[in-house]
């Protein structure tokens, strides 16, 4: 395993793409490349190592042990780097720059419980207005007396349907408006899209109402920052000299694009991730093939971990 650590540990600059296998030493080597990029003064005072991982438990994670090789070669911890997630990452750059996407200073981020009780409003309010629409998909001889149990069945998979239906939508960067406009162009009727349309609308407004924006907002809103301004981008392209991206076999299109757009034709990025073990694509719109294509775009250097750690013949036998 050293002697694939070694030849990523190689990468000095321009897009390297790793393929690695579970229990390879993903984290510990992008960690010490962080640190070996810091120690050997590639970053400047005014500019930071980016350092972009899947999930919360990961940062810290990553914050740790990037701090450990830092002390190791005597340099100070905590200090050139950060470690973020994409809705962190996205979080940072909306942040800096509201205005440019049509948010007031003191916007607000809601969470996931938050977001998914408006939901339930706008679905029970839609449900209210639309008293017949549960007729089309139910049986027509459901005892009385299993109703209830039936309705409150039928309200829980529209406010399924509908949270997968706004999660697409604003993963592909569809607004309600865009989709009013397909739905005109259909020449047959979609009751369900109909449906997700007006409850997306709506979940909208409660969200402006409140000016806050959700989780899948803010991704759609930090690209559409950084398309809005030249300037905006090309001072985070100086700041983020280096962009190290983790589990980049679950990187979306959105994420993709905003990453690429951070390092630039020209700039430093290094993408690890195992193609096999892509969890997040069976509900979200993340999907493998970007790190596979990335891997064999012409002009990234591409590199292996193909050794698991957790697979000793002693743990085999």
């Amino acid at each position: 395993p050293r002697v694939h650590q070694a030849q990523v540990l190689e990468y000095n600059r321009g897009k390297m793409g790793v393929a690695a296998v579970p229990g390879s030493g993903k984290t510990q080597t992008l960690s010490y490349l962080a640190a070996r990029l810091l120690a050997e003064g590639r970053v400047q005072d005014d500019q930071e190592i980016l350092v972009v991982t899947l999930v919360n438990s990961a940062v810290e994670n990553f914050s740790s042990r990037i701090n450990g090789f830092v002390q190791e070669m005597g340099f100070i911890p905590g200090v050139g780097y950060r470690v973020r997630t994409l809705h962190g990452l996205a979080h940072d750059i909306i942040r800096e720059r509201p205005d440019l996407v049509g948010l007031p200073n003191q916007f607000r981020i809601i969470d996931e419980n938050e977001s998914k009780e408006i939901l339930k409003d706008a679905v029970r309010t839609w449900l209210g207005m639309n008293s017949t629409f549960a007729e089309t998909y139910l049986k027509q001889d459901i005892d009385s007396g299993q109703m209830n149990r039936v309705m409150t069945s039928f309200y829980e998979l529209v406010v399924d349907i509908t949270d997968s239906f706004i999660r697409t939508a604003k993963d592909n960067e569809i607004l309600p408006p865009q989709i009013r406009t397909k739905l005109d162009n259909l020449q047959v009727s979609q009751p369900l899209l109909e449906m997700g349309w007006e409850i997306y609308r709506s979940y909208q407004r409660s969200l402006s109402y409140r000016s806050a924006v959700d989780f899948n907002d803010l991704i759609r809103l930090a690209l559409l920052a950084l398309q809005s301004d030249p300037d905006f981008l090309e001072r985070l392209q100086r700041r983020w000299v280096y962009i190290l991206e983790d589990e980049a076999q679950d990187s979306s299109l959105l994420q993709e694009t905003i990453l690429s757009m951070l390092a630039g034709s020209d700039g430093n990025w290094v993408r690890v991730g195992d193609s096999n073990q892509a969890i997040f694509e069976t509900f979200t719109t993340a999907n493998p093939k970007y790190l596979v294509n990335f891997l064999n775009t012409r002009g990234v250097i591409r590199r292996e971990l193909p050794t698991s750690g957790r697979s000793t013949p002693s743990i085999i036998w």
